[in-house]
């Protein structure tokens, strides 16, 4: 079970903002992890603004590769200071914070004591932080961070608040995915702030032209069971490819399920969507890939990184067959 250190149950994000800030002082360095995706950045970055002046030193980390057009645009555009983690960062300071995402979720987070977490995603077990704050119900961390931020009265500027938009808008698939109220008054307030020409232009960057030739395997190999789209991409140099070609394919008419496959770094990717109702993505690939690797996710959207040296295949023999294979079992259980 989820385990923390004993603070009291707060009657508002002021009394959690105020608890929060007491952990950090004039003389931290603080590190400011996460896997990096729109709504981990946009958070990451709000947490900067909070903590800048009182602090020492503060630096916003990601510890996987960012490889997806619209983030590095993102990064560009909005002047975040991000840098990719190295083990040093680990001896420079001495309070660390996770967001978006839990210890549990990343072998390099385990071994980490964190000061602090906050997310959005499922509650999982067996750590524990000085402060945690994880609320399944909220659309996006963006919106926790930015009731932190209204907590304090301090206000984003342009870049801030667009960043907390498109993490916003990213995480609730504008808001056609679980969502809570608080996330679409957050939109709300901070549309006003935001600039929707720098918004446009990170959207509008989805692809790479060397990226196209990905669609054209992806329809060859696409096959159906029943409602269900299944395709195969091999070989892939960029596994967000796979999620592109997911929400397109959920896109199409009389489709309840799609699983993409890939092959990246000699490990199976496999990305499904669904629609969520009566449906759960993310227990369905735990299920299925149990104890083969990383596997999770929400509802309408989850994600399975597996080893190949764990499958009882090759990667050159895996083709579209083998994943409708793989969860074909799941569906024909009674």
């Amino acid at each position: 079970m989820l385990r923390s250190f004993s603070y009291p149950k707060f009657k508002s994000n002021k009394e959690r903002v105020k608890y929060f800030l007491k952990l950090f002082d004039k003389n931290d360095s603080v590190l400011v992890l996460m896997w990096a995706d729109p709504d981990a950045i946009a958070s990451a970055f709000a947490i900067k603004k909070i903590l800048q002046n009182r602090v020492s030193k503060i630096t916003l980390s990601h510890i996987n590769e960012i490889r997806r057009l619209n983030n590095q645009v993102m990064i560009q555009i909005l002047k975040i200071p991000l840098k990719p983690f190295k083990k040093e960062f680990l001896l420079d300071h001495n309070k660390f914070i996770l967001v978006d995402s839990q210890p549990t979720h990343r072998e390099e987070f385990k071994e980490i004591n964190f000061t602090a977490v906050i997310d959005h995603h499922p509650v999982t077990s067996d750590f524990s932080a000085p402060y945690i704050d994880i609320r399944p119900d909220y659309g996006a961390t963006s919106t926790i961070l930015y009731e932190y931020l209204k907590a304090l009265r301090m206000s984003p500027n342009v870049y801030l608040a667009t960043a907390l938009i498109y993490g916003i808008k990213t995480d609730t698939d504008n808001f056609q995915k679980a969502s809570q109220l608080q996330d679409v008054i957050t939109f709300q307030r901070l549309f006003k702030k935001m600039n929707k020409h720098l918004l446009a232009k990170i959207e509008a960057s989805d692809l790479r032209r060397s990226e196209l030739k990905y669609f054209k395997t992806a329809l060859e190999n696409l096959k159906y069971l029943g409602n269900k789209a299944f395709t195969y991409l091999g070989k892939v140099s960029n596994p967000d490819v796979l999620v592109l070609v997911a929400d397109f394919l959920n896109k199409v008419y009389d489709t309840s399920w799609v699983f993409v496959g890939g092959e990246y770094k000699k490990t199976l990717i496999v990305i499904v969507r669904c629609d969520g109702y009566r449906k759960d993505a993310g227990k369905l690939v735990s299920r299925v890939f149990k104890n083969l690797g990383k596997a999770g996710g929400h509802k309408e959207k989850a994600r399975a990184e597996i080893p190949f040296e764990m499958m009882n295949i090759a990667s050159e023999e895996f083709t579209t067959t083998t994943l409708i294979e793989i969860f074909k079992k799941y569906f024909t259980r009674k």
